[in-house]
């Protein structure tokens, strides 16, 4: 299934946190968009593996993607190897996006900045010709996206690109809000979290609102690039 944009995050909600804004602004202009996990989130201090897949397809019911599928690499313990580049190849050339949303390239969770660079050179890799892979015993074409955006996650990174989603901040909590097992809940006997704190989801739109501000808007999201972006007219340009 041929997707526009292609949003992957390491642990499910990431794509939730950091970039749902972008997705619900390109969905509602007629994008088609899909979402990649990378890992189970198996090794986060709340929930359970089963139970952040259900908040994840929740989520990707409220932002409306055409799907949300999970590769299951080791949380905390993938390499950027043959064997987890493989399947991000396999994928990225069955859904054929034009744009890839990928997590920040430097961040607190090594996570982050591993997954990054891994998918950097998944989608780079995925443009070879001498790299065959194969989707239900038929060989698949090469396929490069034209460009991954970097969303930015803990570490206040300054953005290259900020994108205003001020008409969709609302729905963009009502997505992260899907993760319930992960964020404040006083009757919770788990343990306590980065996340998890009470401030959070305040923290979360502050964030988003000094975006916005960058840009005279209300709210938006930022990304950092890895390559120059190029661009034909100006005058259009922001």
């Amino acid at each position: 299934m041929k997707v526009d944009i292609l949003a992957i995050g390491v642990h499910p909600d990431d794509v939730e946190l950091c970039c749902s804004g972008t997705i619900l602004k390109h969905i509602a202009d007629g994008y088609k968009v899909g979402i990649l996990d990378l890992t189970r989130g198996e090794l986060g201090t709340r929930g359970t593996p089963e139970i952040r897949a259900a908040e994840a397809a929740e989520g990707a019911r409220i932002m409306g993607v055409e799907f949300r599928n999970n590769i299951g690499l080791a949380d905390g313990f993938f390499d950027i190897s043959e064997a987890s580049m493989l399947p991000i190849i396999e994928f990225v050339r069955y859904c054929q996006p034009e744009i890839v949303l990928a997590n920040a390239i430097k961040d607190r969770h090594p996570d982050h900045g591993r997954a990054s660079a891994l998918v950097e050179q998944a989608c780079f890799l995925a443009g070879l010709h001498r790299i065959e892979t194969y989707h239900e015993g038929v060989l698949q074409v090469r396929w490069r996206p034209k460009a991954i955006y970097h969303y930015i996650q803990d570490f206040q990174l300054t953005p290259d690109l900020i994108v205003d989603i001020t008409a969709h901040m609302d729905k963009k909590m009502e997505a992260i809000l899907a993760f319930r097992s992960q964020f404040y809940d006083p009757n919770s006997p788990e343990p306590s979290s980065p996340i998890s704190g009470k401030e959070f989801l305040n923290y979360v739109k502050s964030v988003s609102s000094t975006m916005g501000r960058r840009i005279g808007a209300t709210y938006g999201e930022g990304f950092n690039v890895m390559r120059p972006i190029g661009v034909d007219d100006l005058v259009q340009l922001g």
